[in-house]
């Protein structure tokens, strides 16, 4: 009966496992995808090709698992079956949440972090067990070792890439400029040879190192030989490297492509054969585990120790089993890759983060981000003021923006792409051989960062916004560290104590995590599809009469959004108040605060529209531009005024409003909504030929209001009521007055900036 409780869980652990191997490299294909997509440097499809292949040659040539589910946390000599079952389990379920959970916001995390913190959060809880029942040493059952070199890898890794890609992306500009394509014969023979030399080094280190491809092409290319002959193979390739990319770009090949489309599939490649694949590496310890404990014959497992997972493996079933696992995940990691929604998200944050253009900011500003540049701002000038003029002078020369080659769609030039993945392949390859711990995520995303930073990406408009972005995702990666700590700590507690019940209701939560992460995913995916079509035609667009229509068509389509908004929220809001209904008034407090949220979006994007259209167009439509904006911010404000007031009342339980007063309240709310469509229909329509009409209508409802505030005035001075109900009526007719008024404002700036 106990094996078929094991057996039941080693099908659980591999349905995560599964679930984990897609989802990881959805997280992970930012690291090798992003450059290929920024860049545009073959159609997607292509991209994902190309490294889709490299993610399947990675997984079935990866020598193995990576030992550090077996014995790198804990030491397994000290726990039994039943226990590093309940670590195992706790450690799938932990890395399956949190990686969902980043894909679902678009963020990049580092899945190795997440599983080896998963590993010492669920071996901690077990390990305080023993502590607390048999008096053990805590230094005896955890390897402590491992946990503190992957917390110096997350500093190690931001540092060192961020310092180099700005470095080296300032150098690779100042020598090819943003016109690059007149700058190819000056040095892309040996840019492109030195290059493709550290991607294939990275490709042999890596990705094929260890593997027994290599072997078995020929039997001499072992790990030993490869390190005896570094420096050969080096050379050799320079050399042959270097002829070729000059013979290549005399035959009109674009050189960058071909950097960028190799280092994509070695990457892919790497990422497979050392990361990703160690998902399948817990499974596959809780499956040695099981059957090393049911060759024993001990029919107890709580008193059999798993000394076992301290040595290699020599189980004859899961030495053969193992290649087919291998093969096994990388299909999983192939279709993953080529189907995931939440990847290309990840890859959009990513780039988005580090645009040469301006455009639509994911992120908002900071109070550390408006710091930091400011201090940048501050150190730039002083710096500045000792360099000769000349020089500063050339050098900007050699940063013209203006020059830049960016087709439509592209985030970056062709330079930038080739900076971050021969980069992101050279830091990784030099620690490696250095035996510096550095986290491959971290490094293919801080290169991006430095590298934009150096292409002055962050220009002033924007630097606030990628800061904080930035900011969002390094913290992001501690809070991973943290959190699957946590998370895995309790999981594994309650597997142990809650026995098969517990782990029934953790399966339970898994997939109540993963069904509703993917239901915001897919909201979210649909309301960003739907917002920015138009944004992202008027940030490429170059021709300015273009750019007038796209603008003119994007500010009509936001104050038709908001107006669509305003009315649909009154009735919400005057139905709260009369039926004394609070969860009406939660719903329109949620629109209200998603409805401000997306106009200060919007408002900042239609600003960086002003400066794409014609300068003297943009001066004469300034001004209504602007009083449209005010009139939209000032509506919001009055809604909001008057929603907070009334849940202060209604949430308090404090007298209803009386029927009187509900009577006249609703058909003005009605005029109100009536006034609203009328608004909004000469807007959309751009037809204002009943202009005259509308404001008077609209003056006339101005006055009916009022006069219904002083009728409510002079009865709150000359009669007995209820002071508190009849000022909150007040200030919600009071309010409705004010949004007639800014919808009559609206409505001119409107004309005067349509025509």
């Amino acid at each position: 009966m106990e094996l078929f409780f094991y057996i039941g869980i080693l099908v659980f652990l591999f349905t995560l496992a599964t679930f984990d191997l897609s989802i990881g490299v959805a997280n992970d294909a930012v690291n090798f995808m992003s450059p290929a997509v920024g860049a545009k440097v073959a159609k997607f499809k292509t991209a994902i090709i190309v490294a889709a292949v490299g993610i399947f040659v990675g997984a079935t040539t990866s020598s193995g698992m990576m030992d550090i589910a077996r014995h790198g946390i804990m030491q397994p000599q000290h726990y039994y079956l039943n226990e590093v079952m309940c670590i195992f389990l706790a450690v799938s379920a932990t890395d399956v949440i949190l990686m969902d959970i980043f894909n679902t916001l678009g963020l990049p995390t580092s899945t190795t972090v997440s599983m080896v913190f998963g590993l010492f959060g669920a071996t901690t809880a077990l390990a305080l067990t023993k502590i607390i029942g048999e008096g053990a040493a805590y230094g005896d059952l955890i390897n402590t070792d491992k946990a503190l070199t992957v917390i110096i890898s997350i500093f190690l890794s931001v540092a060192i890439a961020f310092v180099f890609g700005l470095i080296v992306m300032w150098i690779s500009r100042v020598v090819f400029t943003f016109n690059y394509e007149k700058k190819l014969k000056y040095g892309i023979a040996v840019f492109g040879g030195l290059s493709i030399t550290s991607i294939f080094y990275f490709l042999l280190v890596s990705g094929l190192k260890n593997s027994k491809l290599l072997i078995s092409i020929n039997p001499e290319w072992t790990p030993a030989y490869m390190d005896e002959h570094k420096l050969y193979i080096l050379l050799t390739c320079f050399v042959v490297f270097t002829i070729l990319v000059e013979i290549l770009h005399l035959l009109k090949v674009n050189i960058f492509k071909l950097i960028v489309l190799f280092g994509t599939f070695a990457l892919a490649m790497a990422f497979a054969g050392n990361d990703l694949v160690n998902f399948i590496g817990v499974p596959l310890a809780g499956l040695e585990s099981v059957l090393v404990w049911f060759d024993s014959g001990c029919p107890d497992a709580s008193t059999y120790a798993m000394d076992t997972l301290a040595v290699p493996s020599t189980q004859p079933f899961f030495v053969n089993a193992k290649p087919w696992f291998l093969i096994g995940a990388g299909i999983i990691m192939t279709i993953a890759v080529m189907t995931s929604k939440k990847a290309r998200k990840v890859i959009e944050n990513t780039n988005n983060l580090s645009r040469q253009d301006d455009g639509e900011e994911i992120f908002s500003s900071s109070k550390l981000a408006r710091k930091t540049v400011r201090g940048v701002l501050t150190a730039t000038s002083f710096v500045s003021s000792y360099v000769p003029k000349k020089t500063t002078n050339w050098i900007n020369s050699r940063f013209n923006t203006e020059e830049a080659i960016l087709e439509e769609g592209m985030a970056f030039d062709l330079v930038r792409a080739s900076v971050n993945l021969v980069l992101a392949g050279l830091l990784i390859v030099v620690g490696t051989s250095l035996q510096l711990p550095l986290s491959t995520t971290y490094v293919a995303f801080m290169v991006a960062m430095g590298s934009s930073l150096a292409d002055r990406a962050w220009g002033r408009e924007t630097a606030v916004y990628r800061i904080t972005g930035v900011i969002t995702v390094v913290g992001g990666w501690f809070i991973t560290a943290g959190a699957a700590f946590l998370m895995s700590m309790t999981i594994a507690s309650i597997n142990y104590f809650g026995g098969f019940i517990a782990m029934i209701c953790i399966v339970g939560v898994i997939a109540f995590v993963l069904i509703n992460n993917n239901r915001k995913f897919k909201q979210k995916q649909q309301e960003s599809e739907n917002v920015d079509t138009l944004f992202r035609q008027l940030v490429r667009c170059t021709d300015k009469a273009q750019s007038w229509t796209l603008l003119r068509q994007h500010v009509t389509n936001t104050q038709n959004e908001i107006l669509t908004t305003a009315h649909n929220m009154i009735p919400l809001i005057v139905d709260g108040l009369v039926k004394d209904d609070i969860k009406r008034l939660r719903e329109a407090q949620h629109q209200l605060e998603e409805t401000r949220s997306l106009w200060k979006r919007y408002r900042r994007k239609e600003i960086l529209g002003m400066r794409k259209i014609d300068p003297l167009m943009a001066v004469e439509k300034n001004t209504w531009f602007h009083l449209g904006c005010n009139n939209i911010s000032q509506m919001l404000y009055g809604l909001k005024r008057m929603l907070e007031l009334i849940i202060e009342h209604v949430d308090n339980n404090f007298n209803p409003m009386p029927e009187q007063y509900a009577e006249e309240l609703r058909p003005l709310a009605q005029d109100v909504l009536n006034y609203i469509r009328q608004v909004q229909g000469m807007i959309v329509s751009g037809d204002f030929t009943r202009f005259d009409e509308i404001v008077v209508d609209g003056n006339a409802l101005k006055a009916q209001i009022s006069t219904v505030r002083h009728k409510l005035q002079n009865h709150i001075q000359h009669e007995d009521a209820n002071i508190k109900i009849a000022l909150l009526y007040l200030n919600t007719l009071q309010e409705l007055q004010e949004i007639t008024s800014m919808l009559r404002h609206l409505i001119r700036a409107a004309k005067r900036f349509q025509e």
